[in-house]
């Protein structure tokens, strides 16, 4: 379980969070939505350790989420997929894909790439193309395999599907899902495209001016004829 308590945090004299609390089981694929600006991204940086400036207490399965330390929180099965240019794009897809699961011995990199190929099966067919002349789409379905060659029990999405036509929306939300479902990995995702989300998550949260305003079933969100209002 990830657990957030008074969680606050800030740029400079900015105030982003102010005061969250967010507890988030195990297996759950939740979707956080809001404006811009209202403190989804900080949110994931803070549940990673990646913010010099915030109070309160981030754990992940009993760990308590050490400040600045990302090297060390990610030991605990945390894996973050940040906003775009988030592959190599000078290297091969393999290339890529086997720096990210450098950690792991050779019989559970095997494995893992094994899982991402299966997954994706168009990156198995582009082994050996440079990441950067793949389309977005592809690049972002690298950037999933990426995460998961590290084999981790929570995945931090930051708008993956940021830029993608509605078609590429479709499969990489669907990825997501198949994740989930098939290696029961928690799966954390923020995005501006709410309604194809909504559909793909378990449980919505809507945040704004860093506070909580929402959280429930997403199908229950989704069914709100006043959505667009907390928004």
């Amino acid at each position: 379980m990830l657990e957030l308590k008074g969680l606050n945090a800030h740029y400079g004299k900015l105030h982003v969070l102010h005061g969250l609390d967010l507890s988030v089981p195990e297996g759950q694929r939740l979707g956080i939505f809001g404006h811009n600006g209202a403190g989804k991204t900080t949110l994931l940086r803070a549940c990673l350790g990646d913010l010099e400036t915030c109070d309160g207490h981030v754990a992940y399965r009993g760990n308590p989420i050490k400040v600045s330390e990302v090297h060390h929180n990610v030991g605990f099965g945390m894996a973050f997929v940040p906003q775009g240019n988030n592959v190599f794009r000078d290297l091969q897809v393999q290339q890529n894909l086997a720096i990210a699961g450098l950690k792991h011995d050779a019989s559970a990199r095997k494995k893992a790439f094994d899982e991402v190929y299966g997954l994706f099966p168009l990156l198995a067919e582009r082994s050996e193309q440079i990441a950067g002349s793949l389309s977005g789409g592809q690049q972002q379905m690298l950037a999933l395999g990426m995460a998961l060659m590290t084999q981790p029990s929570i995945l931090l999405l930051d708008e993956p599907t940021i830029g993608l036509a509605p078609v590429i929306v479709r499969d990489v939300l669907a990825s997501i899902s198949e994740i989930n479902r098939t290696r029961g990995t928690t799966v954390i995702i923020v995005e501006q495209n709410v309604q194809a989300t909504l559909k793909n998550v378990d449980r919505a949260v809507v945040i704004k001016s860093g506070r909580i305003i929402y959280d429930g079933a997403s199908e229950d969100l989704l069914k709100q004829e006043s959505l667009w209002e907390l928004f």
